[in-house]
């Protein structure tokens, strides 16, 4: 009869002779061995996919292997982030996380918080901002407000995306830091911030809330004209416009954003080689070319505050939310 000593210390030297029989996850130094996959939550084409396959192109020279775009579209999200989620640890899957996951944890609609990821990098924020058309009475964002205020309930609308989206989410929480009700004002559905710009640039829509970075161009041809920005600081392109806080003193700021994440549990050292790629990738004249002139902001975070600014947005989304009656 074999002991329980005997039977460990067998079961050890086979292991150590076939190599690979109770082999662990993988480790840095033989990591990567063959192409990373990237999942992206959404549609080809898009501001998020073409950010992740600008990205993933960026990144294959540092890590010596090809990064292989995959779209997994569907239930607003929810299909992309869970693939990446429920991937095997050990950094041959890896994907964009978006502020929508936040907002769909909110809802009840998936459990996908931000305990279910390990976070490489954040690499880009896009604040909402306040804008009206150039023919609007509207001159600042106080007087805005201020007419909200006196004025019947429905008396303006505003829009920017769709109904319980980033940008409609924006507003209603910007209403609520100011001490107003959101339902003062009437939320007219749009198919994105473009769209939304033009309907104000008419004057069919009073308040939009897309970022500088969309509302530029009309800016620049005198058709849109932006009352703040609802970041921490004021937009480069743009630097006349105020911020929130400097135009009526309420500390808020709201912005879409973008991350680079693995399912939990990814060993530290892939997690510090993959954001070491990430950071050469973000830092190339490739990338950089490519956010500026499409207008997204260039922000990076590393994975520690790259994981608390996602638990922050969790619990910030869901308060802001449910004091707008938005859940």
């Amino acid at each position: 009869m074999i002991s329980k000593r005997g039977l460990r210390t067998g079961l050890a030297v086979m292991a150590m002779a076939s190599g690979a029989v109770f082999a662990g996850p993988a480790v840095a130094k033989d990591w990567p061995e063959r192409p990373v996959t990237l999942i992206v939550p959404w549609g080809a084409g898009g501001g998020t996919d073409t950010v992740a396959r600008t990205l993933a192109a960026a990144m294959e020279e540092p890590l010596g292997q090809p990064v292989n775009v995959v779209n997994r579209t569907g239930g607003s999200g929810i299909v992309g982030h869970t693939a990446m989620a429920g991937a095997a640890p050990d950094g041959y899957t890896i994907g964009t996380i978006n502020v929508d996951l936040s907002q769909l944890v909110c809802r009840g609609l998936t459990d996908l918080t931000a305990d279910k990821f390990t976070h490489i990098a954040l690499i880009n924020t896009e604040p909402a901002a306040v804008s009206v058309s150039a023919k609007s009475d509207f001159k600042s964002l106080e007087e805005a407000l201020q007419a909200i205020r006196d004025n019947p309930p429905g008396t303006f609308t505003a829009s920017g995306s769709g109904t319980g989206s980033i940008y409609h989410l924006a507003w209603a929480g910007l209403m609520v830091a100011a001490g107003i009700d959101p339902n003062r004002v009437t939320w007219v559905p749009s198919e994105g911030g473009g769209p939304s710009l033009q309907d104000a640039a008419s004057g069919a829509i009073d308040f939009v809330t897309p970022p500088l970075s969309t509302a530029a161009p009309l800016v620049e041809a005198g058709r849109i004209r932006p009352l703040a920005t609802m970041g921490a600081e004021r937009f480069a392109d743009l630097p006349d416009v105020p911020t929130v806080k400097e135009a009526i003193d309420v500390d808020w700021t709201s912005q879409t954003w973008r991350m680079i994440g693995a399912p939990a549990g990814l060993p530290d050292d892939i997690r510090d080689k993959l954001t070491t790629t990430v950071r050469t990738a973000f830092d190339s004249g490739t990338f950089t070319e490519f956010m500026n002139g499409r207008g997204f902001a260039l922000t990076w975070m590393d994975p520690e505050e790259a994981r608390a600014f996602h638990k922050s947005e969790d619990t910030a989304i869901c308060e802001v939310m449910e004091a707008a009656g938005m859940l």
